[in-house]
């Protein structure tokens, strides 16, 4: 298994955001009991989130991204995806 920490950054359309939000925390919610999400949350600041995932590879975090509703709606004005090798944890 593979972790993955992924940053997004909205776009400038609120009403969007808004509206498939529901919809996100609810895939999340399913990526979570899957034990496919380890965190996940919005930034204190607005404007973007940061997502911890644990896959198999690459491959299986590009679909996992490709059917967020985030992605399908167009919310997702930018992100930023790194393989991430945890040293510390108190998880």
């Amino acid at each position: 298994m593979a972790l993955f920490a992924v940053t997004i950054r909205y776009t400038d359309d609120v009403d969007r955001l808004t509206e498939t939000r529901p919809l996100h925390r609810e895939y999340c919610k399913g990526l979570l009991d899957a034990g496919k999400i380890q965190q996940s949350g919005p930034f204190v600041e607005g404007g973007g989130a940061l997502l911890v995932y644990e896959v198999a590879d690459r491959a299986e975090l590009d679909e996992i991204l490709a059917n967020d509703p985030y992605t399908r709606n167009g919310v997702i004005a930018e992100s930023d995806i790194h393989e991430w090798n945890v040293v510390f944890s108190r998880v």
